[in-house]
């Protein structure tokens, strides 16, 4: 997610693509181990507060309106009709298993849009109006031609339990309050992802099965004078982005790291990372494995490890292999400009999930949210059925100048903030929580999905909400624990040492035992103090 800005031509500066920018993986139902169609979206925004959004489902009376605000800055923007029957939605799922992500691009500066719809409201409206993906296009293009489209360029993930497609829509400037757009469907054995890049080039022009677009989508590329080839060589994204080092460094590296953890032979699109020369990264790759929620889980927590981008091995990790960067993302030495890598993972998401979208099982379980809080590297993912009504006591409303300790977000930015400043240490400790409650919340939610089905609905459904509020309300006090666990352990640079059970250790005569030195992890910290400071604090000898 990206905030409007007043002018776009700083959205294409690296600084501003990886500081407010979002990212969404997908995976077809034949690409998974359960036959799921799988969708992430992380929410990444400095000042977003990491909350389950819900609206009831609802009919209304003829001549109703619906106000639009604009998601971002929370400004009033107008009204529209309002559907006669509106579908619950939970977080970014609607009762019938429809899910929906997004990523800004950004593009062409004189395209921003001038109409009524922003990005946000175009989910969220569309949640409530659709009950698949294919109506769900249908709603989203139908509101921007009837009302205007009031964002910049954006790509969509949209999926329900059969399928997923990417959908990529740019408006057409201050005069023309609509907008262009290509949708491509996901092949059911692939993957595929996009983050603040657009990634459609060409298209099909004549499989409308598989590829729907705006009529005008070439044409008024030709009228703009961003294209003036054939129909057939036509690229989408070349037409309508913007290329520079951050488009494709900050932002598709993320999903070629998506790719290469799943399939092989990725190392050749690597000069397209670099230099946006040789092959054009793939809108979609196949997997050489079936992959699993968890699989799903572990992308959205990725900071390159294991590859030439891994963000734990240069000097910026600093002495504990810190894989996190501190904004502005660029910085100049010499008077050349460098960067920080931006990962998937990364310190201000608001909110994250994993969607497994699925049509073998009873309505009230087509969709299941894996949704976790602030960074989706030390969050734990809470168990969210589409049949959801009411959102768990810690997962509501609040905001980020607001510490409230019983919201999951603010005792998951207590652990994670702690975690940045010596992360080596720390994150074993972390890692040991999050799965202890992450196998937990899979073993609750396997006996629920088989056991509910010997219920009454009314039943059901109470048990599916039960499961919701308990690991949320779980979650978040073990994770308070855990903060405070960290803090005492790692206080003031030193470790305390620990007994088999976990608690800290105290010497025979009860006093806390003396603590451990943690010291520094990387050899180069030493190093790097050796050669800035020369003999000013090298030991001498006195005679």
């Amino acid at each position: 997610m990206v905030k409007r800005l007043s002018t776009l031509s700083t959205l294409v500066a690296m600084a501003t693509i990886s500081t407010l920018a979002c990212t969404s993986l997908i995976a077809g139902k034949g690409a998974t181990a359960d036959g799921s169609v799988m969708i992430t979206y992380a929410a990444d925004s400095h000042n977003l507060f990491g909350e389950l959004y819900s609206q009831p489902a609802a009919t209304h009376p003829k001549g109703a309106m619906r106000r639009v605000i604009d998601w971002d800055s929370q400004k009033y923007l107008g009204e529209i009709p309002e559907a006669e029957q509106t579908y619950a939605t939970i977080g970014n799922m609607n009762e019938h298993g429809l899910a929906i992500a997004e990523s800004t691009w950004g593009g062409r500066e004189e395209l921003e849009g001038s109409g009524l719809i922003d990005y946000g409201s175009l989910i969220y409206i569309t949640l409530q109006r659709a009950r698949t993906a294919r109506e769900a296009i249908m709603v989203m293009t139908d509101l921007v031609d009837r009302y205007g489209y009031a964002s910049s360029g954006e790509s969509f993930s949209i999926a329900d339990p059969n399928e997923a497609w990417i959908m990529e829509l740019i408006g057409k400037g201050k005069d023309n309050p609509g907008a262009v757009w290509v949708a491509m469907r996901v092949p059911d054995d692939c993957i595929a992802g996009h983050a603040n890049h657009s990634r459609i080039h060409k298209f099909p022009l004549k499989n409308k099965k598989e590829c729907i677009y705006s009529p005008d989508v070439i044409d008024f590329a030709r009228s703009k004078g961003y294209f003036d080839g054939k129909d057939e060589d036509f690229s989408f994204s070349r037409a309508y982005a913007v290329y520079d080092f951050g488009a494709l460094r900050g932002c598709d590296a993320r999903v070629w790291s998506y790719y290469n953890a799943h399939a092989d032979g990725m190392d050749r699109y690597l000069p397209w990372i670099y230099e946006a020369s040789g092959e054009v990264m793939p809108l979609w790759v196949k997997p050489n494995h079936k992959l699993t929620a968890d699989d799903m889980k572990n992308m959205m927590r990725d900071h390159y490890e294991g590859t030439p981008f891994d963000m734990t091995k240069d000097v910026g990790a600093g002495p504990y292999a810190v894989p996190y960067r501190w904004r502005p993302m660029t910085f100049k030495v010499d008077d050349a400009e460098y960067t920080h890598e931006r990962a998937i993972a990364t310190q201000q998401t608001g909110f994250s999930f994993v969607a497994c979208l699925r049509d073998n099982v009873p309505d009230y379980l087509k969709g299941l949210l894996w949704f976790g809080t602030d960074d989706a590297n030390t969050c734990v993912y809470l168990p969210i059925f589409c049949s959801v009504k009411r959102v768990p006591a810690s997962l509501g409303h609040g905001d980020t100048n607001t510490l409230d300790w019983s919201s999951n977000f603010w005792v998951n930015n207590y652990v994670a903030n702690q975690a940045y400043n010596r992360y080596s240490q720390m994150i074993p400790d972390i890692r040991r929580v999050q799965k202890e409650l992450e196998d937990s919340i899979k073993v609750d939610v396997a006996v629920v999905e088989e056991q509910v089905r010997a219920f009454d609905r009314e039943d059901a459904l109470d048990i599916v909400q039960f499961l919701a509020d308990h690991w949320s309300d779980n979650a978040t006090r073990r994770y308070k624990e855990l903060g405070d666990f960290l803090f005492v352990k790692y206080m003031d640079g030193n470790i305390k040492k620990q007994n088999e059970d976990g608690s800290f250790k105290r010497t025979d005569e009860g006093i806390p035992a003396y603590p451990d030195f943690g010291g520094y992890d990387d050899p180069r910290y030493f190093e790097n103090i050796a050669k800035e400071t020369g003999d000013h604090l090298k030991v001498k000898e006195i005679k």
